[in-house]
């Protein structure tokens, strides 16, 4: 009997000791607490800041809901008439146009559009030396730079070191496109292609593609995945060019051949790794009136839907300007809700004045500007650009406020804001 009450006295004892212990201020042992977490939404209902589907400014349609972003093509002439001077406005007014429905550009800058003239500043169309060339594209009368001529590739240099000055941290602008030919987009598929004299020579684009990349420092730019075709550009010849920043778009996306195509020259152009730091986009393509009709249904247009698309090529953005006369606004929204990235919160905890975030990328791609999970100005030390799709990581912020958490970003305008799920 008294050995089973010294056991009993002894047992107490020690489970007392533990509790003194557990409740000493001294403890190392991590306290962890459940947070109260103001932000957040339960489902994503909202397109997110420079993803989805992009209608071209002036679109009916841009304040939809359905968008975050417009598209416009640029003319030199319209900022350049005079060698040296330098004239923004119509920039200024196209972002500033744009910016009031709160969303942002991509412009792209075009020497040559089918049925068109030129856009080459006047100064240098009235040099004795320099001579366009005329011809049919499209069974069009299409004229094409004379890219023999000094002036017009000094010029050309020059502007972008102009634009990137003043637009490489301006948060109107999302992404830049560049290139030369048809519209920019790096062939000319039917017309008198000649290197040198219609369309520049390999080495004055190896000389601008190098340029791009010392210029743009912030600004993410992107050129035609028509680049892969060795008989139009320096790509094939010289492969160090792969390792510039450029990103990606696809002016045919999801066109009947993009598998034996399109899906080639990404391949050559590294977009498994290419993705992970410069955007993807393009256009759904223009070749029948069929595929305009259906790139959006179910099955797509070629027994492949959108969603599965975008996905495997980890697509931010994607002009689609006519879907409006074949879908509805709530099947576009939705295209540009499964376009590019999505964060979802699915754990938090507060560990000793630290708050814990798991974070993880639902989306298809990253975020390509800086952004961060804060409370109260507190920031996550490390940014949300860094997380791919389908990966989860742990972030740390420095405090353990109960105020509202929320997704900061410098490259977003005033009064946009970037969702998060919250799934703990």
């Amino acid at each position: 009997m008294k050995n089973l009450l010294f056991v009993f006295l002894s047992l107490n004892c020690f489970i007392f000791s533990c509790r003194e212990n557990n409740n000493d201020s001294n403890d190392d042992t991590p306290l962890i607490e459940e947070p109260v977490l103001n932000g957040g939404v339960a489902s994503f209902t909202k397109v997110q800041p420079m993803t989805g589907i992009v209608v071209w400014d002036g679109n009916t349609n841009a304040e939809s809901g359905a968008h975050t972003l417009e598209y416009s093509y640029m003319l030199y002439e319209d900022v350049v008439s005079e060698k040296g001077v330098y004239d923004w406005a119509i920039v200024e007014s196209k972002l500033n146009a744009i910016a009031s429905r709160n969303h942002q550009a991509i412009l792209r800058f075009r020497f040559t559009y089918v049925g068109q003239l030129t856009s080459v500043p006047k100064y240098i169309k009235d040099l004795p030396n320099y001579k366009e060339t005329k011809g049919k594209s499209e069974g069009k009368d299409t004229w094409f730079p004379d890219w023999s001529n000094q002036e017009l590739k000094d010029f050309t240099l020059e502007f972008y070191e102009k634009f990137a000055e003043k637009y490489n941290d301006d948060n109107r602008l999302a992404f830049l496109q560049v290139g030369f030919g048809l519209w920019g987009e790096y062939h000319i598929y039917d017309g008198p292609f000649e290197l040198g004299k219609t369309f520049p020579s390999k080495a004055f684009q190896t000389t601008f593609l190098n340029k791009m990349e010392a210029l743009f420092t912030n600004l993410h730019w992107s050129i035609s995945i028509d680049v892969e075709d060795g008989n139009v550009t320096p790509f094939r010849e010289n492969p160090s060019l792969l390792n510039l920043s450029f990103g990606l778009f696809d002016d045919s996306f999801m066109a009947e051949e993009h598998a034996t195509v399109n899906e080639q020259r990404f391949k050559f152009l590294g977009l498994d790794s290419r993705y992970k730091t410069a955007p993807i986009g393009g256009e759904f393509n223009y070749y029948t009136t069929f595929d305009q009709q259906n790139v959006l249904s179910p099955n797509g247009a070629h027994g492949e839907s959108y969603e599965s698309f975008a996905k495997r090529f980890h697509i931010t953005y994607m002009i689609g300007n006519d879907q409006y006369k074949y879908q509805t606004k709530e099947r576009i929204k939705q295209a540009s809700i499964n376009t590019g990235y999505k964060f979802e919160v699915t754990k938090f905890e507060k560990l000793n004045g630290i708050s814990l975030l798991t974070v993880k990328n639902i989306g298809i791609a990253p975020i390509y500007y800086d952004a961060y999970f804060s409370i109260n100005n507190h920031k996550t030390k490390g940014s949300l650009k860094a997380l791919m799709p389908d990966q989860e990581k742990v972030f740390t912020i420095n405090y353990s406020g109960n105020e509202a958490l929320k997704i900061v970003c410098e490259r977003l305008l005033e009064g946009q804001t970037i969702d998060f799920k919250k799934s703990y």
